[in-house]
């Protein structure tokens, strides 16, 4: 509600703000769930712990889709408790949970499970206890956008099957503390698959264990942090081969795994050619690739994709563009594997910068929407880019705010990707410095690396680097769902004068405007103020609508 509206009613109308509020209230009651809340929030049960390490080990059993197995949460104490909460969905059964040789009492409230200890744990002290559990994990009817466990065939009749559980979280299939905010420095992870198929998990094989239950267990150590919902499980008819890429960090180990029925040549050059060509753009962008100790790995699934950590999910059917097409119209959007490039792209943003509540899932899905664009600079040239991000217009909805309601799970408009993408240009165009521009998103994720952040993170970061003031642009375009409107009229003087018309209350952005040959970016207020260039009517004017995306109107 307008506060200028609270203000003029305030002194009548208390009753009818009263009421407003519980009606508010009641709606945020009806929108958010206890399960949201227990979910999404970080309680005292939760903070009291940081992960360490988990060593995930399951057995899938794709005949029943029914998985078992265990996982160990070692973790430090960050504050005294003899209770915490970790998560696991209520369909999937928690058989026991064991702490040095005991079981634990624990109860459940809809995903989230209370381990209570037989007394206090003390501060900065390292323990350990053991989940385990069993069931059939939700399947998942669209993966990766609904996601779960997605068992399907391939076409010889051979099971492919694998988990994807990005917003659903990775208590849809293993027990961890599900949020984002937490992640284990190291994991193992563990899983048996029956024999004759293979199963790709994150980081680096470490040994293939026959079982003598028709069985074979697939080791895989990750030794750099990981985000729980980047754990993946694939399994498949696979072959496999790699190629070492020379990188900034030295000789990077990739692995691609693809079903053999597309076991051919065109099919690996494919891939080949845009994860080097990726690989090679981004680590020019962004630094070095965020995860050389655990590889690079590219897995053929049967749904789309998804960019788990050093194990990219990929579904793309060997086609250049989004199976074959280009979203932005450009063309641009033709010459290379979405897929590989934009879930490469999140190994930067979303794998070693991670958003510490999902309501930020922007600062993922903005800025690789923006690698895409860089990945086309870096081959084709600047204008290429800005003409795809240009293109990437049509698919915008301003339905809601990109940054989503912080603590209950929630995430924003999809416009988190193409607006988000679009947003970034506009602020490269305002910096004004495309050295520094470049030096600004190396410099983040290194200053970030392996770190969870937040909205007021990236502002500062980007305020501090650059000298300039976002604070306004990023309310504006990140926490409403419109856009400003540049308001321009001519004077009785003959000048022009410029003002903008926002949501956001003092609204400030400089804009590029002028005569042809003449554009300067021009910091406009709330207020009418003239554009001191000469020559300039309200004819003649120029207003860059192409890298500013703003509306106009002449007055």
């Amino acid at each position: 509600m307008n506060k200028l509206f609270l203000s003029f009613f305030a002194a009548g109308t208390l009753f009818l703000a009263s009421t407003t509020a519980k009606a508010q209230l009641m709606l945020a009651k009806d929108l958010f769930t206890k399960a949201d809340s227990l979910r999404g929030q970080l309680t005292p049960l939760r903070t009291c712990y940081d992960v360490q390490y988990y060593h995930l080990d399951i057995q899938v059993d794709i005949d029943k889709k029914y998985i078992s197995g265990s996982n160990l949460i070692r973790f430090k104490t960050v504050e005294d408790f003899k209770t915490l909460q970790i998560d696991l969905f209520d369909n999937l059964s928690i058989d026991r949970i064991v702490y040095r040789g005991k079981n634990l009492k624990f109860d459940r409230q809809h995903h989230a499970v209370f381990v209570h200890f037989p007394k206090k744990i003390k501060r900065g002290k390292t323990d350990s206890f053991t989940v385990y559990y069993s069931g059939n994990p939700i399947q998942a009817t669209r993966a990766p956008w609904i996601g779960g466990f997605d068992w399907k065939k391939d076409s010889n009749g051979k099971p492919f099957v694998a988990t994807a559980v990005q917003g659903l979280g990775a208590s849809a299939w293993w027990p961890n503390k599900d949020h984002q905010s937490d992640e284990p420095d190291s994991m193992r992870i563990s899983v048996a698959v029956p024999n004759g198929l293979i199963n790709v998990s994150n980081g680096r094989l470490e040994k293939v264990e026959p079982l003598n239950n028709g069985y074979t267990k697939y080791h895989w150590k990750v030794v750099n942090p990981i985000n729980n919902y980047n754990v993946a499980v694939n399994i498949g008819d696979y072959i496999t081969f790699n190629e070492k890429i020379k990188g900034e960090k030295g000789e990077l180990d990739v692995v691609y795994y693809i079903l053999k029925e597309n076991n051919s040549e065109d099919k690996k050059e494919h891939l080949g050619k845009n994860v080097r060509q990726a690989i090679e753009a981004f680590e020019y962008w962004f630094g070095p690739y965020p995860f050389y100790e655990d590889s690079y790995k590219i897995v053929e699934t049967a749904h789309l994709g998804m960019e788990h950590q050093s194990a990219i999910a990929y579904g793309n059917k060997f086609l250049n563009g989004y199976l074959g097409r280009d979203g932005s119209g450009t063309g641009w959007g033709k010459k290379w594997d979405f897929i590989v490039v934009h879930e490469s792209g999140h190994e930067w943003f979303g794998n070693n910068i991670t958003a510490k509540d999902i309501a930020d899932m922007w600062i993922h899905e903005s800025f690789t929407n923006y690698s895409e664009a860089l990945f086309i600079e870096y081959f084709y040239g600047k204008e290429a880019a800005q003409e795809y991000i240009y293109g990437n217009r049509r698919s915008i909805l301003n339905d809601k705010p990109i940054q989503g309601p912080y603590h209950v799970n929630k995430e924003g408009s999809g416009d988190m990707y193409n607006k988000g993408g679009v947003i970034l240009n506009m602020i490269r165009t305002i910096v004004n410095d495309d050295i520094k521009w470049r030096n600004l998103l190396r410099d983040m994720n290194k200053d970030f690396r392996l770190k969870q952040v937040d909205y007021n993170d990236i502002l500062n970061y980007m305020n501090q680097y650059t000298g300039k003031s976002f604070d306004k642009i990023f309310e504006q375009y990140l926490k409403t769902n419109s856009i400003p409107t540049l308001l321009v009229k001519q004077g009785t003087d003959g000048k022009v004068y410029g003002r903008w018309k926002a949501q956001v209350e003092n609204f400030r952005m400089p804009v590029l405007l002028g005569l042809k040959g003449q554009m300067d970016l021009i910091e406009l207020t709330d207020t009418f103020q003239k554009i001191d260039i000469e020559n300039l009517n309200i004819d003649n004017l120029i207003i860059d609508t192409f890298n500013f995306y703003i509306n106009v109107e002449i007055e």
